[in-house]
């Protein structure tokens, strides 16, 4: 397996667990951290232990997710192996044949198609 397969899996894995972490945060305050916040659930951290969670895993996801796609880039090929046959100056270019008007009726049906 490359190495652009590799990182390109974990791409794919990092960017479905910030979609994750951000679908569960609420903005109007709701959301994973409120269910933990309230009555006796005190042992799971809170709302603040977990707003603060989620908000940093998001961080660190988008900050990995966005150094992953950097690094991938540089394992890309560049395709520097395949030689171009564009800029091969060794061969002539040989350029189309086009029969040239003899008569001024070729040049004045050209005229008419165009007006």
């Amino acid at each position: 397996m490359s190495t652009f397969v590799i990182f390109l899996v974990l791409i794919v894995i990092v960017a479905f667990l910030l979609i994750v972490v951000i679908m569960v945060q609420n903005p109007k305050g709701g959301g994973l951290s409120s269910s933990f916040g309230g009555g006796g659930t005190q042992q799971l951290g809170g709302v603040k232990k977990t707003g603060d969670f989620l908000d940093k895993s998001t961080w660190f996801l988008a900050t990995a997710l966005i150094l992953l796609i950097l690094a991938s880039n540089l394992t890309i090929d560049g395709g520097n192996n395949i030689e171009s046959k564009a800029l091969d100056l060794d061969e002539p270019i040989e350029l189309p044949v086009t029969p040239a008007a003899t008569d001024d009726s070729a040049a004045q049906e050209a005229t008419d198609t165009e007006n």
